[in-house]
């Protein structure tokens, strides 16, 4: 590995007296960084990628991820797929158990399931299960019969899964955090099971050992994990880390041996970060936007929120903000999503015609205006620079002056939830390898629409993709549905494309590799040499 250049000397000098220059004596095995503090490690309730990487070592799917980011046989061992598409048949392994002994049976997915898709339960991401026939019905509280949805456990070892259509990601789906299974007697019998230790019970290749908010959750392997001979490491420390230079310190002084989030690379350094050997960048399917909440004023007004997207220099964001390869982002679907799909173009930047079309809201030059907030992350330096640049342009071109109002990243999400914001920093990273996963999002009353908007021509063909067969008229009605997103209605503005970053030695750490879902899990991770 090369030396540190100077101006990352004294950054490492200055880690090392807060730090500590040794190894903790309890380190484990591999520790790594994650970026925020996780949520509850309970996978109807799972919003954010950082809890997600943990989930999936505490909980296995039907499926999981492998290092390339493609679904691999999990609980399921394996599947049949009826010729239509519309029929599942998965065979679980018989020696698959929970942690504390008991059996894994196609009762628990049912369980763990239906829990998810229960008003009571406020999954956001319950429409997840809504591919499966009856489960959108059953989800809004419009029949109570669970019987209705198409899931059956002939015996304990098979589940039967019908589709409302053909769904070509189901398999990405059963590894996906949202349909994670649950052991039911836990959950019933403790209120705290999803972040206490002592009363968790899983079915991944790792244990919660310890979880010490704010300072490190530790994981242990699960020696009753069905493939616990394949997982090399023993012991994980993952550390919350949301600033960027927060995280690097505790790397740069080896104190963790892997940066993982895509975010957590300062950003004033990435130019001499990207000529080191331990610095590893690839694209992946995450798009970094804007939301408007279209149930205020004046963002209802489509003219303002076109305005706003038209002015946004998203050249000078990557060139002199990002700066890790990012590419401006005129789509929402990333490129490379699916096999084929070709995003349409959205607003290129027009000042002219933003002015005209504010003027034309009733806000001349931005005059009479409201006083309005663009929320973003308390904890991401980065968001703050954006945000900064956001509110310059705005002012600059439209004589709108936004104010800057930064909240704790879990009171930011549930702002978002809540739609109390007015415009606020957004990601999204794609849960499979679709266009769909972008998309059915903002559907109206979609969980993660998070705007308030509603367009029934946008809700019709997202509807009728997924009905289509055909994949060319498939991929163009998406297409249309993007085009009134992005362009004609606009309740969001997609600023960039992510670049999935980490920071590890490559020659001594193997099992992490560029991928479209820059999934990363750990019971994959090992080290090349004995430590």
């Amino acid at each position: 590995m090369k030396r540190p250049t100077f101006r990352l000397a004294l950054i490492v000098f200055a880690a090392a007296i807060l730090c500590g220059c040794g190894r903790a004596p309890d380190r484990a095995e591999l520790v790594f960084i994650n970026g925020a503090e996780p949520e509850l490690f309970d996978p109807p309730l799972i919003t954010a990628q950082a809890t997600s990487r943990i989930s999936y070592a505490l909980f296995e799917g039907l499926t999981s991820f492998d290092s390339k980011g493609a679904p691999q046989p999990g609980v399921a061992e394996r599947w049949e797929i009826s010729p239509d598409g519309l029929h599942y048949t998965f065979h679980l392994r018989h020696g698959a158990q929970w942690s504390n002994g008991d059996p894994i049976t196609a009762e628990d997915f049912l369980y763990s399931w239906r829990r998810t898709l229960l008003p009571a339960t406020a999954s956001e991401y319950s429409y997840q299960l809504y591919y499966i026939r009856g489960a959108k019905d059953f989800g809004e509280g419009k029949t109570t019969d669970f019987a209705t949805v198409g899931l059956r456990a002939p015996d304990p070892h098979t589940l039967e899964i019908t589709l409302e259509n053909p769904t070509p990601f189901f398999l990405d789906l059963c590894g996906f955090s949202t349909l994670l299974p649950v052991h039911r007697a836990t959950v019933e019998n403790y209120a705290d099971w999803a972040s206490k230790p002592a009363h968790f019970t899983g079915n991944g290749a790792f244990l919660l050992k310890e979880w010490r908010p704010f300072d490190r959750v530790r994981l242990v392997k699960n020696p009753r994990y069905w493939n616990a001979a394949k997982v090399a490491l023993q012991s994980v420390d993952v550390l919350p880390a949301a600033r960027p230079h927060t995280a690097f310190n505790f790397y740069a002084t080896g104190l963790a041996d892997v940066m993982m989030d895509k975010g957590l690379a300062p950003t004033p350094l990435l130019g001499e970060l990207k000529k080191r050997p331990d610095f590893h960048a690839a694209p992946f399917l995450g798009s970094y936007f804007i939301r408007f909440n279209v149930m205020r004023k004046p963002f209802d007004d489509v003219r303002v929120r076109r305005a706003f997207s038209l002015v946004v220099d998203k050249a000078y964001l990557v060139a002199n903000i990002t700066r890790a390869g990012e590419r401006p982002a005129s789509s929402f679907v990333p490129p490379g999503a699916g096999v084929g799909y070709e995003p349409p173009p959205g607003l290129d930047r027009n000042v002219a015609e933003a002015r005209r079309l504010l003027a034309e809201a009733g806000y001349p030059e931005g005059r009479g205006f409201p006083v309005r907030y663009y929320l973003y992350r308390a904890d991401s330096d980065l968001d703050r620079d954006i945000a900064v640049e956001l509110q310059s342009v705005i002012r600059r071109e439209l004589g709108v002056t936004i104010q800057l109002a930064q909240q704790e990243y879990t009171v930011y999400l549930n702002s978002q939830s809540k739609l109390d914001y007015d415009i606020s920093r957004s990601t999204w990273v794609g849960d499979y390898n679709d266009p769909n996963t972008f998309l059915d999002m903002f559907v109206t009353n979609g969980g993660n629409n998070r705007t308030g908007w509603t367009n029934q021509r946008y809700d019709d063909l997202i509807a009728a993709a997924g009905r289509e067969v055909d994949g060319k008229k498939r991929y163009d009605l998406f297409r249309a549905a993007e085009r009134i997103l992005v362009s004609e209605e606009a309740p969001i503005c997609p600023l960039y494309y992510y670049v999935g970053i980490q920071l590890y030695d490559a020659d001594k750490l193997g099992g992490i590799e560029p991928n479209l879902l820059d999934e990363h899990p750990i019971k994959a991770i090992y080290w090349k040499k004995p430590r």
